[in-house]
């Protein structure tokens, strides 16, 4: 595991596509971690390893290979737990990513337990992810869904969470830990404790949370929590879903097949136990085995260096882009309500040729609507830049992002 001494500029020599060169020689200045972060060393050799010593697939077999791999993907789920202050193993699902984690609740909890006149209560800065499968739940079964709208400075309005929860019919609340677009930290605790008062389920997305917070689901208190490994150093297609074990003994299979079963006849089927009742066919092993190196590469680090790192960053990065002419900011300014992403816009100027001008010095930001359609409308806008920091980026990668910015300014005369 790694010396916690290192500094951030040295951990860049694990990440070995950090020395490419962009753009007729440019250096690359990744800035786009809130859609997905680069992999050290560390996690490429994990991956490498197993299809080079031990390939062979999990839970099926007794011979030498099958049970290392056994062993190696069962570790992962240990270290998953482990992270995420998880007590009991079997609550932790492996899926493709965050999205199909809040999919698999709908469909495997929210069929059953939402009915007619029921409400769905989500929020206007979430992503696709958490909008799309609850509007599809609600329309199948004549349900509501309904939306927490945000302030000014892009939080919650609360007001609007005790107002929807009044009417005693919401039966889950769905809600980012922390918004992918503006950064904003919800406040988990109070939303959490409202919705147990009112008898109402909590799902959190955890997706740009975990990879930046300490996380512990016996201290958050939700009911249903999903992360993704690709923005948290790990492969791309791994993801969690964590689901209160009370609360997953009462629910049907997402998907049916090998694995998930304990025994087959002509006419009907008994379910393995948990949580491979909800793990169908062979498992992405490989990756599964790679986020396990990822979040020892993490933890080696230590999640609350790893915060202030990137306060440190996003502090600094938000006092030099208040100063680059023409730029409007999104999100909140008080620093104990944010993440490491930043949002903003130029007057007059699409957010693609934003993109397109930095790129062209080695710069990858992020423009679009970021699969958050319904926030941009609440801010008025077709689209917004993105800049996102992790642990490998430095001050100097923030300056090379103002001296670009600057250069749109200029080029646009605003």
């Amino acid at each position: 595991m790694m010396q916690k001494t290192l500094s951030f500029e040295e951990l860049r020599a694990d990440f070995p596509i950090l020395d490419r060169k962009v753009r007729d020689g440019k250096r690359l200045v990744y800035l786009d971690n809130a859609s997905t972060t680069q992999k050290p060393n560390q996690v490429i050799d994990a991956i490498a390893d197993y299809y080079r010593r031990y390939n062979a697939n999990t839970h099926r077999a007794v011979y030498a290979l099958a049970e290392e791999a056994t062993e190696a993907y069962e570790s992962a789920r240990d270290k998953v737990a482990r992270f995420a202050g998880i007590h009991d193993r079997q609550e932790v699902i492996f899926v493709r990513g965050t999205t199909e984690a809040i999919n698999l609740v709908s469909y495997a909890w929210g069929r059953q337990h939402i009915k007619k006149g029921d409400i769905i209560v989500t929020t206007e800065y979430e992503h696709h992810s958490n909008i799309v499968p609850w509007q599809i739940l609600a329309k199948e079964k004549g349900a509501e869904l309904r939306y927490i709208t945000i302030n000014d400075d892009g939080e919650l309005n609360l007001e609007d969470l005790e107002e929807h929860l009044g009417t005693g019919n919401v039966r889950l609340v769905a809600f980012s830990l922390m918004s992918n677009v503006l950064g904003t930290i919800s406040d988990a605790p109070k939303i959490i404790s409202m919705c147990k008062k009112a008898g109402a389920l909590t799902l959190v997305d955890g997706a740009q949370a975990a990879p930046h917070l300490k996380v512990d689901m016996a201290e958050l208190g939700c009911d249903f929590f999903a992360f993704s490994a690709h923005k948290m150093l790990g492969p791309t297609g791994i993801g969690v879903l964590w689901v209160r074990k009370k609360v997953l003994e009462t629910m049907s299979p997402f998907h049916g097949g090998g694995d998930m079963i304990r025994e087959v006849h002509k006419q009907e089927t008994t379910w393995n136990d948990l949580p491979y009742k909800f793990e169908a066919g062979t498992p992405n092993i490989a990756d599964v085995i790679g986020f396990g190196a990822a979040i020892d590469y993490l933890e080696g680090i230590g999640m609350d260096r790893i915060y202030k790192h990137e306060m440190d960053l996003t502090r600094y990065a938000l006092e030099r882009l208040s100063a680059v002419n023409g730029l409007k900011i999104y999100g909140t300014r008080n620093l104990s309500r944010r993440g490491a992403v930043i949002s903003f816009n130029f007057a007059d100027v699409h957010p693609h040729d934003v993109a397109q001008i930095v790129d062209g010095d080695g710069i990858a930001v992020r423009s679009g609507h970021h699969c958050a359609q319904v926030l941009m409308e609440r801010l008025d806008v077709a689209a917004t830049s993105r800049a996102s920091f992790y642990i490998y980026n430095t001050t100097k990668d923030i300056d090379a992002l103002i001296t670009s910015l600057e250069k749109v300014s200029k080029v646009f005369k605003l």
